[in-house]
């Protein structure tokens, strides 16, 4: 079939399917673009003409709309996804930042940005970066380092091997991430006689990966030899659908459970095993647990410095780990001892050799479980004199959202609030982007979450700096008729980082969001009528200074069919507390401040106590 690269690239797209445990799912659902001179006539004009079912979204920003598309592939757990296209120079380098945060999510993304000329006969075509080293190198090998698969088709004939390589990678449990396919805009519109086979429909199988007998065998083993062994469930957990797997090899060995970002809202938070968010941004009752445990059953994490405590959290010296994951990069991480497979399978498996087996724990853990509920408690019912406490306002939300809504975060004091204190209350409703902890993604996010669930409210956690990065989604919200909840808790700065900033010595210092004066940002705190820039797209705003006010917005905004913001004004310094937990970061060696001096001395202690690898 003679079509242009472009037009073979959309029918080939919109021909790809993926099986999971014998289901069958469309895998590409559309594409999202901000059409400019790198795109529009190549790609732009191949959407245009028909003859497929992609659905074009128009995005309102580069990383906005790469966000989105994200998200929706995280909410459809990695099985379906929106492709991107963008031009080139700036709207494809906008796409970085969000390649990053695929690829370290795990989550697989499509860009299609498009490049300069493979002929060079117009060199130097506008929004054109020229290197004098090479003539070779345009603005899109900046996507090399934060992309699983990356590739330049220079030939309209390469675009076979290209799609291949990249749905090898986007469907590939263990390797998936972002994938960037640069389309130099000539050879977008050059045809080609493309073999009917290439434009066929393709299954993708994701099989899952049955753990060897030595592995199977050798896991068994480490967990008869321990005494008090702890699970951490992470996102493989989540998109492998075993969490009912691992939450019955917990309650068969009476084994306690810590949930990452990415696994948690599987297991009922309220279950007797699951101790809550395990690290730095985790529970008290994690922590204490994780602090004891002879043995950490990771599943399906890649044990961030986050889960870890920077390596810290388990202080038992005779603390060992096993690792089941179907990534061997992230299975062999902290010196574990690796099984290389799919989650419920080696479970199962695992499950069989361990008969008569069953953990030492006794009333350590409910203990552990029942004073954080309390702490639960007093964060949602905090009331303070001096305004409204951000962790009464999430209690609120919680209290009042539906059990299947979806709520989300990304950055900021909220994810560490949300781990600690959000009580999910129905599989796959808890969606916070942790992996990168990216600024920008939660409105963005939001809208990918409601264009994959499009029956379920969505409610976006973000900060004031958060929204001031990144809201140009709103706009593409209201286009698709997608109702969002936007719920901006406004500290006027960036309070989880002056926490941070204060908690290792040092003094305020452009971290909140104040006027400048002779010395300085010093001045007065800007107060920002948010309200008023979600009225002026055309959404539904509420400002909010006190619970009652709350209440009612959230009761009306289940009325309401546009994007709804609630302009949350939060006291200062009122999120949650760490529990028992340590992050390293780089403290100043030498300082004339005592503070920092303490630090220092504080990390080097901690340091100490942290395993090397």
């Amino acid at each position: 079939m003679k079509l242009t690269m472009a037009q073979a690239l959309v029918k080939f797209l919109d021909n790809q399917y993926v099986s999971f445990d014998g289901k069958e799912t469309k895998f590409v659902k559309g594409i999202f673009g901000i059409f400019g001179h790198g795109c529009v006539v190549g790609i732009g004009q191949a959407l245009e003409q028909g003859g497929h079912s992609l659905t074009y979204y128009q995005g309102h920003n580069e990383q906005g709309m790469a966000h989105a598309a994200i998200a929706f592939a995280k909410q459809k757990k990695r099985r379906e996804i929106i492709a991107c296209t963008s031009s080139i120079g700036p709207g494809a380098l906008n796409m970085v930042t969000a390649c990053g945060t695929a690829t370290a999510n795990r989550i697989p993304l499509l860009v299609l940005p498009g490049d300069t000329f493979a002929c060079r006969q117009p060199d130097p075509v506008l929004q054109q970066i020229e290197q004098p080293t090479s003539v070779a190198i345009t603005a899109n090998d900046a996507f090399k380092p934060v992309c699983k698969y990356w590739d330049r088709i220079n030939r309209p004939e390469q675009l076979m091997t290209a799609c291949i390589n990249a749905m090898r990678v986007l469907t590939d449990p263990a390797d998936t991430g972002a994938v960037c396919l640069a389309m130099p805009q000539d050879v977008e519109a050059e045809a080609f006689d493309y073999p009917d086979h290439f434009l066929q429909k393709r299954v993708w199988y994701m099989d899952r990966r049955i753990p060897s007998d030595r592995e199977v065998q050798a896991a068994a083993d480490m967990i008869c030899a321990s005494s008090k062994p702890m699970m951490i469930v992470g996102g493989g957990v989540t998109y492998s659908e075993s969490y009912k797997t691992a939450l019955a090899f917990a309650e068969k060995f009476n084994i306690p459970i810590g949930e990452t970002q990415a696994g948690k809202g599987q297991i009922p938070w309220n279950h007797p095993l699951n101790m809550g968010g395990c690290g730095v941004t985790g529970t008290g009752s994690a922590n204490a647990i994780a602090k004891q445990t002879d043995l950490v059953i990771a599943v399906g994490t890649r044990l961030t410095d986050f889960t870890t405590c920077s390596k810290w959290g388990f202080q038992n010296p005779n603390v060992k780990m096993l690792s089941i994951n179907v990534c061997a990069f992230d299975a062999f991480k902290m010196d574990s001892v690796a099984v290389i497979a799919d989650a419920k399978e080696s479970l199962e498996r695992i499950s069989a050799k361990l008969d008569g087996y069953k953990s030492a724990w006794t009333d350590e853990y409910k203990k552990a479980q029942a004073d954080f509920f309390k702490e639960i408690d007093r964060c949602y019912s905090v009331k303070l004199e001096n305004g409204f406490s951000q962790t009464r306002a999430l209690g609120i939300i919680n209290e009042c959202v539906a059990d299947d809504a979806i709520a989300l975060a990304s950055a900021g004091s909220l994810p560490g609030c949300m781990q600690r204190l959000w009580k999910s209350k129905s599989e796959y409703t808890y969606h916070v982007e942790y992996g990168f902890s990216c600024m920008g993604y939660e409105i963005c996010g939001a809208l990918g979450a409601k264009l994959a669930c499009p029956d379920k409210e969505v409610y976006t956690m973000v900060g004031d700096g958060s929204f001031l990065m990144l809201h140009s989604e709103l706009y593409t919200a209201l286009q698709e008729k997608a109702k969002i909840n936007v719920m901006l808790f406004d500290n006027s700065g960036w309070g989880c980082i002056e926490n941070l900033q204060n908690n290792q010595g040092t003094e305020t210092y452009g971290t909140r969001f104040t006027r400048r004066t002779e010395t300085g940002l010093d001045g007065e705190v800007i107060i920002t009528d948010f309200a008023k820039i979600a009225e002026g797209y055309g959404c539904k705003a509420y400002r909010v200074t006190n619970e009652e006010e709350l209440y009612a917005a959230l009761e009306d905004s289940k009325n309401q069919t546009v994007p709804c913001l609630f302009d949350i004004k939060v006291a200062h310094k009122s999120m949650s507390d760490g529990y028992d937990s340590w992050w390293r970061v780089g403290v100043a060696e030498v300082s004339e401040s005592e503070t920092v001096q303490k630090a220092y001395e504080e990390m080097k202690e901690n340091i100490a106590k942290a395993r090397l690898y």
